[in-house]
């Protein structure tokens, strides 16, 4: 071959070469351009880091849906009384966590090891600040004061023991204090036996000047006041609690009067709870069933059922105002809620819709309530306030002042809503150091059911 023809031919290459590197490169650049990043990342948009998410965001994933590459999740809720306001209490729908004092990494105040479920990964604070409108907290009488406990048989236990109710408390009323048009709802398991227990502790976490009165609260199932009248009247935390006599005695209403509620699996829950203490005890346990989950399942959630808890009125009562709609599994595992709030909780909700008589839940009470596969929980929160305010598929959409029916054309990613920051708070949405570890505390102690000292126990 001519040596000037591979001369050429050479050169060609190496031309060649070097255009690809420039179109490598280019490609390169568009594609970093074309990606979002600080701040700039909407609902499943892909992240590598927090900070990649727009306001309300977090990044996150959900492996057990097979989303195992980070995207931005929904991690607050739109406060729906900023958006359509002045209508009665009893008209929308609310986020409430179940225990929301149980959370992962808390430390142990008893210096022993917690032996428990655990339900939440941030602080109360925090779960008000990103939307959370009602809270599930245990009290019990223990070491001469009222502590938060997840706990079985009305006792509290060093080892069960998160920290007094009034450290919890005086976070609600911070909160309050610094958002004077919010409205905070507490659900008390109540196992205080103290005379004038609450109503003292309420008052000594300067909670009193808040109080909903009992005397002010429909009986037969009427509509409650607007939520601007109970702001002007600085009524603005109602409180209840699973003793009757307590209404009479301190003024807390009695929970059954005033909520339906659909079944929830506590008792299944502490009777597992107490069987587990019961073979710790006798040293039954090994680390060896570290990480085992029970494998027939999980009795707490059954798709297609809604029945009534056994305290509760039936469903379809209209002598009742409020709905509570439990939804959180027997066994709360960390990583697998982010599919639990996914299809199967738009399904329940449809379910206890028909079986409440075509009534949407006022609260929602999930564990761990920023896990989802984008919009979770929030997303079902603007559903149904949407509908019951303004007729429109989502809260986002709703028009003030507007005809019923009068909807904002919002494009809706394919399985989440945009996020929409009005009405939601700025609140940190990252979770505590635990939550996005691949440490699960709940694996442990779920696993331990699993053991022969528990068969022998049935």
């Amino acid at each position: 071959m001519p040596a000037c023809f591979t001369d050429y031919l050479s050169l060609c290459r190496s031309i060649a070469a070097i255009g690809y590197f420039f179109l490598f490169l280019f490609s390169f650049f568009i594609t970093i351009s074309a990606a979002c990043f600080n701040g700039n990342c909407q609902v499943l948009d892909s992240c590598s880091q927090a900070t990649d998410c727009g306001p309300g965001l977090y990044c996150g994933n959900c492996p057990t849906l097979g989303k195992t590459q980070p995207f931005c999740t929904r991690g607050q809720a739109i406060i729906p009384t900023s958006v359509i306001g002045g209508l009665p209490f009893n008209k929308y729908s609310w986020l409430m966590t179940h225990n929301s004092f149980s959370i992962v990494d808390a430390p142990s105040l008893q210096g022993v090891q917690r032996l428990t479920f655990y339900n939440q990964e941030d602080t109360v604070t925090n779960q008000l600040m990103n939307g959370v409108r009602g809270l599930m907290l245990d009290m019990y009488d223990f070491n001469g004061e009222i502590w938060l406990c997840h706990s079985f048989r009305g006792q509290c236990f060093n080892f069960t023991a998160f920290q007094p109710a009034i450290n919890t408390l005086r976070e609600v009323e911070a909160f309050l204090s610094q958002n004077p048009s919010e409205i905070v709802t507490i659900i008390i398991e109540d196992y205080v036996h103290t005379p004038k227990g609450l109503s003292n502790l309420f008052t000594s976490a300067g909670l009193d000047k808040y109080w909903f009165p009992v005397s002010k609260m429909p009986k037969k199932g009427e509509d409650w006041p607007t939520v601007n009248e109970m702001v002007q009247a600085n009524h603005r935390l109602l409180v209840f609690t699973s003793v009757a006599s307590k209404e009479a005695e301190e003024g807390i209403a009695y929970q059954w009067k005033y909520i339906l509620e659909n079944e929830g699996n506590g008792y299944i829950r502490m009777m597992l709870l107490s069987r587990f203490i019961f073979c710790t005890r006798y040293r039954l346990l090994s680390k060896q069933f570290n990480g085992i989950l029970v494998s027939a399942g999980d009795p707490g959630v059954k798709p297609g059922s809604c029945p009534k808890r056994k305290e509760s009125r039936p469903l379809n009562s209209k002598r009742v105002s409020l709905f509570l709609m439990n939804y959180f599994p027997t066994y709360p595992v960390e990583n697998e809620a982010c599919k639990e709030h996914s299809a199967p909780l738009a399904d329940m909700i449809g379910t206890c819709f028909k079986a409440a008589g075509s009534m949407l839940p006022n609260f929602i009470a999930v564990n761990f309530y920023m896990r989802s596969d984008g919009g979770g929980v929030f997303y079902d929160l603007d559903s149904m306030n949407g509908q019951r305010l303004c007729g429109c598929n989502t809260i986002a959409a709703c028009q003030a002042g507007a005809p019923f029916g009068s909807c904002k054309n919002i494009s809706m990613p394919s399985s989440s809503p945009m996020t929409s920051t009005g009405g939601s708070f700025s609140g940190s949405v990252q979770f505590s150091k635990s939550a996005s570890a691949v440490s699960y505390p709940n694996r442990f102690v779920v696993g331990l059911f699993s053991i022969p000292c528990m068969l022998f126990l049935l």
